[in-house]
């Protein structure tokens, strides 16, 4: 019989927000970790604690009471499941009966386009030649090309980043295939956002590492920060690549097709002899379950999110966040920002100076003016 006491969480609304409950019977032990790793509000009027949805993680939730009470979240799930959109499947069928305008996928390859490119650039084509089927691709005009994409906008609601990827499949084939008649088409593109980049502390990084139990995690998870590494990155390392006298990393063919150089923490190389010596890979540096396979990188997300939440990490940790974070990092120890560009493998300096503006070392050199004003009062 199962003498824990029960947890049950529901979703409600408190002063006009959407709020999760929390709701167990008098347990001071419990109370006291709520209060303690939860932004909690006491409601007498629905007799419950409360916690903003926004800030609301289940995963996180279940990691710190899970030893101490049986969580009842059903309720959750039923409420979830009735409010949940129908999500309709778009039917692409069309894309395998289609042929490719002759050249097209030849050029893609001759360029070196990565292959995750050439499948987009491929499907996205093939989608524009469905839409135009009755119409000749070379009579389009910039307003019907331009209509098209809208309608994408529209009615399928396709991101930024896809919209400029079939903006760019469409001209490769008008500006690069078509080259007996070079026409350019400026297509309307979305505003790019300014989001900053997500960036941990050095205590944050140190703890999430710490969570590792397994070598293996830990290894990849200190090497994505410490050289600044795409996930991608990371999964195509070889042993070879590994330059222990130089204390360098080679990356091969990375975004862009290029190689490049990036630093091999001392203390990480003494790990990873400890983790080649107990693993022995056969030619990736990380090797899946299957011998001479490289590692998942779906996996990479799963290790990283479990070492998160053991190292008490609420918000959600991804792994190209370790990568932000080393160069902003590099940053506030004074690494001069074109280096930084050398070591992340940026084409242009100006993607690298976002790191500016999360930087602590700049902006806790600014002086508040509020400090003036009060200092004149007193």
């Amino acid at each position: 019989m199962n003498t824990r006491p029960q947890i049950k969480l529901e979703q409600g609304k408190h002063q006009q927000q959407e709020v999760i409950l929390v709701k167990f019977a008098h347990n001071q032990q419990i109370t006291n970790r709520l209060k303690e790793l939860f932004p909690v509000r006491w409601s007498s009027s629905l007799w419950s604690w409360t916690i903003a949805k926004a800030d609301f993680n289940l995963s996180r939730f279940f990691e710190t009471f899970r030893e101490l009470a049986y969580i009842d979240y059903s309720a959750l799930k039923a409420q979830a499941k009735s409010t949940s959109p129908k999500i309709v499947k778009r039917d692409y069928s069309h894309r395998s009966k289609i042929e490719l305008p002759k050249g097209y996928l030849e050029l893609l390859k001759q360029k070196r386009y990565s292959e995750s490119t050439i499948r987009s650039y491929c499907a996205y084509f093939k989608d524009f030649i469905h839409h135009f089927c009755n119409t000749d691709l070379d009579r389009l005009t910039q307003e019907q090309i331009n209509n098209y994409i809208l309608s994408l906008v529209q009615n399928e609601k396709i991101s930024a980043s896809q919209q400029n990827q079939r903006i760019n499949a469409i001209k490769f084939y008008y500006e690069r295939v078509k080259t007996g008649e070079r026409r350019l088409f400026s297509i309307e593109r979305p505003r790019k956002s300014k989001q900053l980049p997500k960036v941990l502390s050095k205590e944050e990084i140190q703890n999430i590492i710490l969570n590792c139990n397994n070598i293996k995690h830990k290894c990849i998870l200190s090497l994505i920060y410490s050289a600044g590494l795409r996930r991608s990155e990371l999964i195509k390392l070889k042993l070879t690549d590994i330059h222990s006298d130089r204390g360098l990393i080679r990356i091969e063919s990375a975004k862009g097709q290029k190689d490049r150089y990036s630093l091999l923490s001392s203390s990480l190389l003494k790990l990873l002899r400890v983790y080649y010596k107990q693993y022995r890979p056969q030619y990736w540096l990380f090797e899946g379950q299957s011998p001479g396979q490289p590692y998942s990188a779906g996996t990479i997300g799963k290790i990283l999110k479990e070492a998160s939440l053991k190292a008490g990490i609420r918000n959600r940790v991804t792994p190209h966040m370790l990568r932000h974070s080393f160069a902003t990092h590099l940053l506030e120890q004074g690494t001069d920002l074109r280096y930084i560009q050398e070591l992340l493998g940026h084409g242009s300096s100006k993607t690298t100076e976002i790191y500016t503006h999360v930087s602590k070392r700049y902006i806790e050199g600014i002086k508040n003016p509020l400090d003036d004003i009060f200092s004149d009062s007193t």
